[in-house]
């Protein structure tokens, strides 16, 4: 709990900067990456949370990975590295973007499908969340065969399920009432 607080205020602290700086587009980039990067690779995750592992190591690491960032997220590495919170690296990069997207009135919508989503069915999918929340919306497709067809889309706290596998278990609840 404390961890994600912290990393909020890393976050917010960031966003502050790069705003200051004119560079928040090209920190929303850099965090992306790293986040994905954090996210994919299990030997760099694990390396950022190993206290085995020596800070001026995980600093060489970073920055060599990374190297290509804004000045504003590699002072954000450092940071983290000299507070010793650089485990906080990948929750930081999530939660800058969350900030920077509200900032820019921007909301993600998850739509869970059992195959990928078309770029056809993608734009169907914004516009009408668009229409629904007068918001733009960023669209982030989760996979999940479980739900054998259809799909679940969720924008902040609304739900829509029009998955295949919600369909059979409003019908095998009907049938077991009755």
């Amino acid at each position: 709990m404390s961890g994600t607080r912290a990393a909020i205020r890393y976050a917010k602290a960031i966003l502050s900067l790069a705003l200051d700086q004119k560079a928040a587009d090209t920190v929303n980039s850099d965090m992306k990456l790293i986040a994905a990067t954090i996210a994919e690779s299990q030997d760099l995750n694990e390396m950022l949370q190993s206290p085995i592992i020596s800070s001026s190591i995980k600093k060489s690491v970073l920055l060599e990975v990374f190297k290509k960032s804004n000045k504003a997220t590699l002072s954000l590495i450092e940071t983290l590295i000299n507070n010793n919170r650089v485990d906080l690296l990948g929750d930081v990069a999530v939660k800058y973007n969350q900030l920077f997207d509200q900032s820019k009135g921007i909301e993600l919508a998850t739509v869970t499908t059992a195959v990928a989503i078309t770029d056809a069915l993608k734009k169907k999918v914004l516009a009408k969340a668009k229409e629904l929340t007068g918001k733009d919306i960023e669209v982030e497709n989760i996979l999940d065969e479980s739900i054998i067809g259809g799909f679940i889309l969720r924008i902040g706290d609304i739900q829509y399920n029009a998955s295949i596998a919600n369909q059979l278990n409003k019908l095998k609840r009907e049938f077991t009432l009755n």
